[in-house]
């Protein structure tokens, strides 16, 4: 039996569907986002406010996750939920020598036999009652870091987490040269199925019988 043949709207939105599943991780890293403009780190359903600064070497300037210096840096997470108010919350920042990337999750950091070793930043858990975190380290060195934020349940022992993976000192395209490769492979397959090569072809062929036309005359 023949199969159905999709038309090219079709597979024009088949493929916007598989972009869309795509773009997201070109928006932020794992646990952190953006969010009607503003940064938010999601720890587990808990969420927060998340800016980053480096005051030092860019003043105010606000940053999500990838930080351009190496130079001292101020993590601020502001509770977007009451009850993390009333959570042991710490922070831990480890570098990526793994290569775990910008998928990380943590499950991953599980994995790494020794995360003291890993660990260039530990704040301990501490209650913020007044609904804000705050965090400072000076990194020393350019690389990957893996940022790991921890809330433990006031009442049990169900522990949530937020895994996010970050650059210091450069610039990091992260999943950009994919997401624009993939809207250039989309335009192509498009083009194709709308007859697009042969059109062109066409096209070439009336250029053609049009000089050679020209040239008799």
């Amino acid at each position: 039996m023949n199969g159905a043949r999709l038309s090219p709207t079709a597979i024009s939105w088949a493929l916007m569907l598989m972009l869309l599943r795509i773009s997201p991780a070109a928006l932020g890293h794992g646990g952190v986002a953006f969010s009607d403009d503003q940064c938010v780190i999601r720890i587990d359903y808990l969420t927060a406010h998340f800016t980053v600064y480096q005051p030092q070497a860019r003043g105010s300037e606000e940053y999500c996750e990838d930080l351009p210096d190496v130079s001292e840096t101020i993590f601020v997470m502001e509770y977007l939920h009451d009850f993390l108010r009333q959570m042991p919350v710490d922070f831990r920042i480890i570098e990526d020598t793994e290569g775990i990337g910008q998928f990380a999750k943590w499950e991953d950091v599980e994995k790494i036999p020794d995360i003291n070793a890993r660990t260039v930043f530990y704040q301990p858990p501490g209650i913020m009652v007044d609904g804000s975190l705050t965090a400072n380290y000076r990194f020393e060195e350019k690389g990957s870091y893996i940022g790991i934020v921890t809330a433990q349940h006031p009442d049990d022992d169900r522990v949530y987490r937020a895994v996010f993976y970050f650059q210091t000192g450069g610039p990091d395209y992260g999943t950009m040269p994919l997401f624009f490769a993939f809207l250039l492979v989309l335009q192509m397959v498009y083009w194709l199925s709308t007859g697009g090569w042969s059109k062109l072809k066409k096209a070439q062929i009336i250029s053609k019988r049009t000089t050679i036309f020209s040239g008799k005359e």
